[in-house]
C-alpha cells in the first residue's frame, strides 16, 4: 500500500530525511516514532504531497507522489495534531462540506456523512455546533472528515494529544476498528499509544531509519539476552532475599539476578540468562530448594526501553504535549 525507497529531504546544508525505505502492507496500523527534529513530520509532509523529495521516492497507493501527487491525494485522509473545524458549523453541515470538497455529491454525499457519523459515534451531535463540542468529540469529528472520502490511507498525527483517559481508549477503539479497511500511520509521541494500538513499528533518528519491525520482534531483537520473571513463594514464612538471589545465581547461564517486587510472602524476580537457556534449570532449582514455584515468564522489553536504545534520547511519555519540530 505505501512504498518508500531512498526517500530524502534536504534544506541547504541540513539532510532533514537521510535515504530512508520501508513499506506499509494495506490494512495495517503502523506507529511512526522518533524523538523530537528526527524528520517524522517531514516524510510526512512529503508522502502527502506537501513536499517534494529533494532524492528517492513513494508510491501510495500504487500512485508515485511525484509523478501523480493528485492521485495520491485523493487516497489519503489526514488528521493532524489540530483537527480543521469551524466551530460556528454545524457536525452534519461540516462533514457535508468536506465531502464535497473530496469530491462527493447527491446520495453518495448524504450516504458517507450518516456512515462516518455512525463509525465515528459523532451520530449524536450532528446537529450541535462544532464549537460547543468536546475535546473528545471534535477528534472524532476529525476522524470522520478523514475518512468521509473512503481512503485506502489514513494519517494520523497526534490523534489523542490532549484528551482525558476515556477519551484516549474511545479514540484508540475507533483506530483499531478502521484497520483492515484502511492502512493507517500513526504518529505519536505516546509510546503505550504504540504498544495498545500498532502492529508495526517504524523508528527514525536524526532523519535515518532505525528500526522498521512488528513491536514483538523489536522486543526480541532489542534485548541480547532472555529475560524471564520468576515468582516465588517460602513454604514456611517469608524468604530470605539474600539466599535466593544467590541460589538462582548460581545456576549455569545466569548473568543477572533483580529483586523485583513482594507481596506478601510472594516475591518477584527478574532473571538475565544466555540465549538458549532452559529454563527448566531454573524451575527445578527453586523447587529443589523447597521453595514454591508460583509463575515463570518471559519479560517482554517495553517499547520505551527499545526507543532509548535505538535513539539514545529522551522516551516521549504519556503527559508528552508538545510536538516535534521537525
Amino acid at each position: 500500500m505505501i512504498t518508500v525507497k531512498e526517500l530524502t529531504k534536504r534544506y541547504a546544508r541540513n539532510t532533514a530525511v537521510d535515504h530512508i525505505s520501508f513499506e506499509v502492507q494495506k490494512g495495517q496500523i503502523v506507529g511512526f516514532l522518533g524523538p523530537n527534529g528526527a524528520g517524522k513530520t517531514t516524510t510526512m509532509r512529503m508522502l502527502t504531497c506537501f513536499l517534494p523529495p529533494t532524492a528517492g521516492g513513494a508510491t501510495v497507493a500504487g500512485f508515485d507522489v511525484l509523478e501523480q501527487p493528485l492521485e495520491v491525494k485523493k487516497r489519503i485522509g489526514y488528521l493532524p495534531e489540530s483537527p480543521p473545524l469551524y466551530p460556528e458549523m454545524e457536525t452534519g453541515e461540516y462533514l457535508s462540506f468536506v465531502g464535497k470538497l473530496k469530491g462527493l455529491s447527491g446520495a453518495e454525499l448524504g450516504k458517507q456523512v450518516d456512515y462516518v457519523c455512525e463509525r465515528c459515534a459523532v451520530a449524536d451531535v450532528k446537529n450541535k455546533l462544532l464549537g460547543k463540542l468536546s475535546k473528545g468529540y471534535r477528534q472524532r469529528v476529525g476522524l470522520a472528515q478523514a475518512i468521509i472520502h473512503n481512503p485506502d490511507v489514513l494519517i494520523l498525527d497526534e490523534p489523542t494529544a490532549g484528551l482525558d483517559p476515556k477519551q484516549i481508549n474511545e479514540t484508540r477503539e475507533l483506530i483499531k476498528g478502521l484497520a483492515g479497511d484502511h492502512t493507517i500511520i500513526l504518529s505519536t509521541h505516546i509510546l503505550p499509544e504504540v504498544e495498545q494500538t500498532c502492529e508495526q513499528v517504524i523508528i527514525i533518528n536524526k532523519g535515518k531509519l532505525v528500526a522498521t519491525d512488528s513491536v514483538h520482534n523489536l522486543q526480541n531483537r532489542a534485548r541480547g539476552a532472555e529475560t524471564v520473571l520468576v515468582e516465588i513463594a517460602g513454604r514456611n514464612g517469608s524468604l530470605e532475599m539474600v539466599a535466593v538471589q544467590s541460589r538462582l545465581q548460581q545456576i549455569a547461564g545466569v548473568s543477572r539476578v533483580q529483586f523485583k517486587t513482594s507481596h506478601g510472602n510472594r516475591n518477584v524476580f527478574e532473571i538475565e540468562s544466555q540465549k538458549g537457556f532452559v529454563r527448566g534449570d531454573l524451575a527445578r532449582a527453586v523447587v529443589e530448594a523447597g521453595w514454591d514455584l508460583n509463575e515463570l515468564r518471559p519479560a517482554a522489553m517495553s517499547l520505551e526501553e527499545i526507543f532509548l536504545q535505538l535513539t539514545g534520547s529522551e522516551a516521549p511519555t504519556e503527559q508528552a504535549a508538545t510536538k516535534g519540530a521537525q
